[in-house]
C-alpha cells in the first residue's frame, strides 16, 4: 500500500503539502493540523510503550497501528466521494471505537470510583498515558473544528473521544490500579 523510495522530496518546500486524494494544501491547513497530531499522538504512545508490560504494550500497539489508519482517514477530504476515488479509501470504522470501549469497560472494572481529579503523574507509564491522553484531545479538538469546515468521518472524530478515556483508564491502571493515583487536593497550597 506503501512504498517509501525517497524521504525528501523538496515538493514542499514552500509551505505546501499533498493530501491523500493528490489535492494540495498548506502545511499550516486544518486538516493538516489534525492528523499531525493524530501523529505526535502516536509517538507520544511510543514513548509510553518503553514503561509497559505485556499486555498494555499489545494494546498501545494496536491503538498506534488504529491511529495510522485514522491519519489516513483525515488525509483524505470528503468522505462522501471515496466512491469515486481509484483506489480503496481506507476510513475508520465504528468496530474500532467498540474495541477501546470494550477495553475500558475491561481496565475500569477492577479501579475504585474517583472521589477527586486526578493529577498527571504516579509512575513513569501512568504520566506517558497522560501525556497521551492530552495530546489525543488536542487531536480531537482539530478534528472536530476541521468537522465544522469541511466534511470529516464521524467514526473518526468518535474514535478520538473515546482514545483519550482509555488514556485515562489506562493511566489508572498503570498507577496499581488507581492506588497510586495522584489526587488534586482543592485549594490545598492556599
Amino acid at each position: 500500500m506503501v512504498v517509501l523510495n525517497r524521504i525528501y522530496t523538496r515538493t514542499g518546500d514552500k509551505g505546501d503539502t499533498a493530501l491523500g486524494d493528490g489535492s494540495r494544501v498548506a502545511k499550516d491547513d486544518l486538516r493538516v493540523e489534525a492528523y499531525g497530531t493524530v501523529d505526535e499522538t502516536n509517538a507520544a504512545i511510543g514513548l509510553a510503550r518503553l514503561h509497559a508490560t505485556a499486555e498494555m504494550d499489545a494494546a498501545l500497539g494496536r491503538i498506534q497501528n488504529d491511529l495510522f489508519d485514522l491519519g489516513a482517514d483525515l488525509c483524505r477530504p470528503d468522505p462522501s466521494r471515496d466512491a469515486e476515488a481509484k483506489h480503496p479509501v481506507l476510513r475508520m470504522v465504528a468496530a474500532q471505537t467498540d474495541r477501546l470501549e470494550r477495553e475500558i469497560d475491561a481496565m475500569n472494572a477492577d479501579l475504585e470510583p474517583l472521589r477527586s481529579f486526578v493529577l498527571p503523574g504516579g509512575s513513569a507509564l501512568a504520566a506517558h498515558l497522560h501525556l497521551c491522553r492530552t495530546v489525543s484531545r488536542r487531536a480531537e479538538r482539530l478534528a472536530v473544528a476541521l468537522g465544522w469546515a469541511e466534511p470529516v468521518n464521524a467514526d473518526a472524530t468518535r474514535y478520538l473521544n473515546r482514545l483519550s478515556d482509555w488514556f485515562f483508564v489506562a493511566s489508572r491502571v498503570a498507577n496499581d490500579g488507581g492506588r497510586a493515583d495522584v489526587l488534586w487536593q482543592p485549594g490545598a497550597n492556599r
